[in-house]
């Protein structure tokens, strides 16, 4: 098989799969799902690398994603820097900005998703400790497979080897094996309602 049928073949495969999980995920009801990510979040403060992080990066959920609003408010009384994407849709790529003040700073942009609003502190010099990556299904080993864009595959790729990359998930969104391509970009731990919550000392 060429480079080029390959990478089409890997393409339909993740078409297939992200329309499935859409689907299993759109399909739970609220209730289910404000349960679940009220079980998740906790567990993403009690990680060892939350609380040696001093710059956290994170995204503003929609649809019927994990909610990451619990999440957002705690980082930032926690006292840490908190950077959200923004979208540069001429460009195809995400840029980190900083966020104060969920309320006031952040905007609706592309897809109806809240970013922040340009005026925002630009990511500069800075390396992000903690980043909490979105995703559409996920493998236990890491394995990510996103909306379609390559918007964050290029983010995390242009990011600092020590960011540690959270997923928080459903389990509902945990499949054996994804395909993969050669620009894919892995997270480190994937935490659903169902994974064992760590010890804030280890």
């Amino acid at each position: 098989m060429t480079n080029g049928a390959a990478s089409e073949a890997i393409a339909k495969a993740k078409a297939v799969l992200r329309k499935a999980i859409l689907e299993r995920r759109d399909a739970a009801d609220s209730a289910s799902r404000i349960l679940a990510s009220q079980i998740i979040t906790p567990k993403l403060f009690a990680l060892p690398a939350y609380h040696a992080a001093t710059v956290v990066a994170a995204y503003s959920s929609f649809g019927s994603e994990f909610d990451t609003s619990d999440f957002l408010a705690r980082v930032l009384s926690d006292g840490k820097q908190l950077f959200l994407p923004r979208m540069i849709r001429a460009e195809r790529t995400l840029e980190l900005r900083r966020v104060i003040d969920p309320g006031a700073n952040l905007v609706t942009g592309v897809w109806g998703i809240r970013e922040p609003a340009q005026s925002c502190p630009l990511l500069s010099g800075a390396t992000v400790d903690f980043m909490l990556v979105p995703g559409v299904a996920f493998t236990t080993n890491g394995a990510r497979l996103g909306y379609g864009g390559g918007f964050y595959d290029r983010l995390l790729a242009s990011l600092d080897g020590r960011t540690v990359r959270i997923a928080a998930a459903f389990q509902l969104q945990i499949v054996d094996q994804l395909p993969e391509g050669p620009h894919d970009q892995r997270v480190d731990q994937v935490v659903t309602e169902h994974s064992a919550r760590p010890s804030p000392l280890q």
